[in-house]
């Protein structure tokens, strides 16, 4: 059989991707896992024998995202296998909503389920004879652009937040080995990424279920723990001038120990870390992690550590019970600890979260009124942080460049995480021969700031 007609009998499969980067690295599993056994993809429902969705289920609008994908590809296609945090869910009347709402499907799983996954497929679409082994890179399928990759890190959590059912459905922690983590990212690296965004639900707890034992890479013994984990990333990263940025990171007393190595520049200073409130009140009925009335001290302690630092977080508006007074304490949070980048929720009742039996549930438009109020003054914040850039030139990551950048291009600084923080501008280069390629760091002279954004001239 010829090559072109092997591949035109491959069974196709089509694929979405819903949610989290914590989902996204699920996506790429089972996408390796099909295409390691001879699988085609196929980029529409119609084109594809059988069609998968990957479901994020954390919050109302994302469930509904959900619900209505696997909707449309069982309009389109008919033969739809559902996996992800919405597969775990209970429904108004049986232990899955899924089937409650779309009975017709072929089979759900929850989160992390390759195998279930793979096992639905096969008894749905027999695996080809001939697997295309050769053809499935080193480092697996990526649905990120070449560049940049998602390492996760662990699967669960062990906090029981009362606005959050992520434990619900994904389950407590589970670290993976750590020279598994380590063998992936060297994979990475040598394929071609250029930063290396480390994800999990709660990176700080990395190895707290195993005990921090001592795993093995090549043949030298490692603990599984957060710090071993960034230092050893940090010098696989070294050789190929990569990034390595930490998101989730809660702000427990060992992350202290990080910040040298962000000082020395063996992975970037930036942190993302879920802080949620401010108030100690609002963060007891939270049921938070850490001790959050410590959180500006230890910002300042971290910052003074390496004055480079970045921290992006999160938050939540208008939980259950929160006064004028607690929100205002939030409002005094972000201008103190001068976050570099926020985002905030407006409170959302998320079936099954404890939070939802708390008394003083707020209106919706209160609750929306002080999101907007809360991302007013964050944005202040930012675009204040953001001009003490100006006149300063900084490594930029080139994510988009038409022409070789004749006309300029887009990337990011190593204060910009892909798709959740800003972008740098750049302009079409002074001297004709500097050229900006996708995929490439280049030097550039910021010049000035929009909105959440830079401008940069390319040196």
């Amino acid at each position: 059989m010829s090559e072109n007609t092997a591949a035109a009998a491959a069974p196709k499969v089509g694929f979405v991707s819903l949610g989290c980067p914590k989902a996204l690295t699920d996506s790429e599993l089972i996408l390796t896992q099909l295409s390691a056994e001879g699988y085609a993809t196929s980029k529409t429902f119609q084109g594809a024998d059988l069609v998968i969705v990957n479901t994020c289920g954390f919050i109302d609008d994302a469930v509904k995202e959900s619900l209505d994908t696997i909707g449309e590809a069982l309009a389109e296609n008919g033969k739809v296998i559902v996996t992800g945090c919405l597969g775990a869910r209970a429904g108004e009347t049986t232990d899955n909503m899924v089937r409650e709402v779309h009975p017709s499907v072929l089979a759900v799983t929850g989160p992390h389920a390759t195998q279930e996954v793979m096992d639905a497929v096969h008894a749905h679409l027999p695996k080809p004879h001939d697997p295309f082994v050769d053809l499935v890179p080193a480092a697996g399928i990526k649905l990120t652009p070449r560049h940049y990759a998602y390492l996760k890190i662990s699967e669960g959590c062990n906090h029981r937040c009362t606005f959050c059912i992520i434990p619900s459905m994904r389950g407590d922690l589970v670290s993976r080995p750590v020279g598994d983590v380590l063998k992936e990212a060297r994979a990475l690296f040598e394929s071609g990424v250029k930063e290396l965004l480390v994800v999990s639900q709660d990176t700080s707890a990395y190895g707290v279920d195993v005990k921090y034992r001592t795993g093995f890479f090549d043949g030298r013994p490692v603990k599984t723990r957060m710090l071993d984990l960034v230092r050893a990333l940090g010098e696989l990263a070294q050789p190929h001038g990569a990034w390595v940025r930490l998101h989730y990171v809660y702000p427990y007393p060992h992350v202290d120990e990080v910040l040298p190595l962000m000082a020395e520049g063996l992975v970037l200073p930036y942190l993302d870390v879920p802080f949620q409130h401010s108030h100690p009140d609002v963060l007891r009925r939270m049921k938070r992690p850490a001790s959050g009335e410590r959180n500006l001290e230890r910002l300042h302690a971290w910052r003074e550590a390496c004055p480079e630092l970045i921290v992006r977080s999160t938050f939540i508006a208008g939980f259950p019970g929160e006064t004028e007074e607690e929100f205002q304490h939030l409002l005094d949070f972000v201008r103190e600890a001068q976050i570099d980048r926020a985002g905030c929720f407006a409170y959302s009742p998320v079936e099954g979260a404890a939070a939802n039996e708390l008394p003083g549930m707020l209106p919706t438009e209160v609750r929306e009124e002080r999101r907007a109020r809360f991302m007013e003054v964050a944005e202040q914040v930012s675009a204040q942080r953001l001009r003490r850039r100006v006149g300063a030139t900084m490594q930029v990551l080139v994510d988009s460049a038409p022409g070789l950048g004749r006309k300029g291009g887009v990337g990011r600084s190593y204060a910009d995480a892909p798709e959740i923080d800003g972008t740098v501008r750049l302009l079409p280069p002074e001297k004709l021969s500097k050229q900006l390629k996708v995929g490439e760091f280049t030097k550039a002279r910021i010049v000035a700031t929009e909105g959440h954004d830079l401008v940069g001239m390319p040196v």
